[in-house]
């Protein structure tokens, strides 16, 4: 168990040499300077407010913000400008929600995302909780694209759908008045709205995102293994304490993992749930009231089966094109199959509890991986008065990937 421990921390030590991907691209500085540079790509999920690069592809790392920079783009994948522009961050949260359907506009100074670039271009704003589009026709300044959910009476809610009025008025070439009014205040209908726009004007279009590389979003993954488990009770009498171990064992463990990448920040994170089989069974005897004249031997048994449910968060770390290591936390449910207990000539009901869980491994070519993974303590006996116990398993788990 101890080894186990330790070959986690090692490498989940070794994250932290996982190499950096820089791409190439460029900015301009207030000065209007262009500059070639290779560019963090974090693939931003919030608009950007820095950003670090290098000036040659092994170079030091350095950073630059917002205040220094009027643009900055990542090339074939993403391009960002500093815009000063009247911005309405009304809240689509019921509890937060504005009883007025007029926007409430206030002047900001932000990055925003080229979607379309073209005649006419369609730029978005994300937030933590604000997500915004903007329209320049011919190089304008960007306006915001108005749509606002407000509070009509406590049961009903309407929607300020303007940017339809500004797309008709702007946009007049190739847009259906049926397809506009069903298209959504959302990325791909405004984005194909544009695209028909800017191919019937005769001007070119780029299309940023039919650059990103495809993306896979769900892995189901077998993921044989090893479990390393330990196993002990403690009695708290009146008069005194007795505790059982019994022996440390090995056994085998199969799970089914589904893994959902979650769609920002280049694939690094995902989430995870695995339902899991595994098996312990081991017996121990012990001296009871040693040394005293009710001195006796007792021997306890468990045999106790379940299917493990961890789920959790997981992030990676590209050590190459082919090869990553990642780091996973998580919590654990337990649900025992055919189990039993007794010590001496008690049966105990096993209950087993919940616990947290912590990993780290290696997956290459996105097909094979290793991992070793810790869990922390949790009870097989439940809510026993004067009974407690702790159970502990380390595994060394192989997986790969179905599809």
């Amino acid at each position: 168990m101890k080894k186990t421990g330790l070959l986690i921390a090692i490498l989940a030590a070794s994250v932290s040499y996982a190499q950096i991907k820089f791409e190439k691209g460029y900015f301009i500085n207030n000065s209007g300077e262009k500059t070639e540079v290779f560019i963090k790509n974090l693939d931003w999920r919030n608009n950007p407010v820095e950003f670090e690069y290098k000036s040659e592809e092994k170079g030091e790392i350095k950073k630059e913000s917002i205040k220094n920079i009027q643009e900055f783009s990542i090339d074939g994948t993403s391009k960002y400008i500093r815009k000063k522009v009247m911005m309405d961050r009304s809240s689509a949260n019921l509890n937060r929600m504005s009883d007025e359907k007029a926007p409430d506009f206030k002047e900001e100074t932000i990055f925003l995302k080229y979607m379309i670039e073209g005649k006419a271009s369609l730029l978005y704003y994300n937030g933590r909780d604000t997500k915004r589009f903007f329209y320049s026709i011919n190089g304008s300044e960007p306006q915001q694209l108005i749509y606002k959910p407000y509070y009509v009476t406590e049961n009903k809610v309407a929607y300020n759908e303007e940017y339809k009025k500004q797309i008709a008025e702007n946009l007049d070439c190739g847009i259906n008045s049926k397809v506009l009014e069903k298209a959504e205040y959302k990325e791909k209908n405004l984005t194909n709205l544009f695209v028909l726009y800017n191919q019937c004007s005769g001007g070119g279009v780029l299309q940023y995102e039919e650059e990103k590389e495809k993306r896979d979003l769900f892995n189901l993954n077998i993921r044989p293994g090893i479990n390393f488990s330990s196993f002990s009770t403690t009695y708290a009498g009146f008069y005194s304490t007795d505790k059982t171990n019994f022996a440390n064992k090995t056994s085998f463990r199969i799970g089914l993992e589904a893994e959902f990448i979650l769609p920002f920040n280049k694939n690094k994170w995902a989430i995870f749930v695995e339902p899991t089989y595994q098996s312990y069974k081991s017996e121990a005897e012990e001296t009871v009231s040693p040394g005293t004249l009710f001195e006796y031997k007792m021997k306890s048994n468990i045999d106790y089966k379940s299917i493990e449910v961890p789920f959790g968060i997981r992030h990676y770390f590209f050590l190459s094109n082919n090869s990553k290591v990642f780091v996973n936390a998580g919590y654990l449910i337990d649900f025992k199959m055919s189990s039993s207990f007794t010590q001496g000539q008690q049966s105990i009901e096993v209950k087993p509890g919940g616990n947290f869980l912590f990993g780290a491994g290696f997956k290459y070519n996105d097909r094979f991986s290793a991992e070793v993974r810790v869990g922390t303590a949790r009870s097989l006996t439940g809510n026993y008065r004067f009974l407690s116990s702790d159970y502990r398993t380390a595994s060394i788990i192989l997986g790969y990937t179905l599809f």
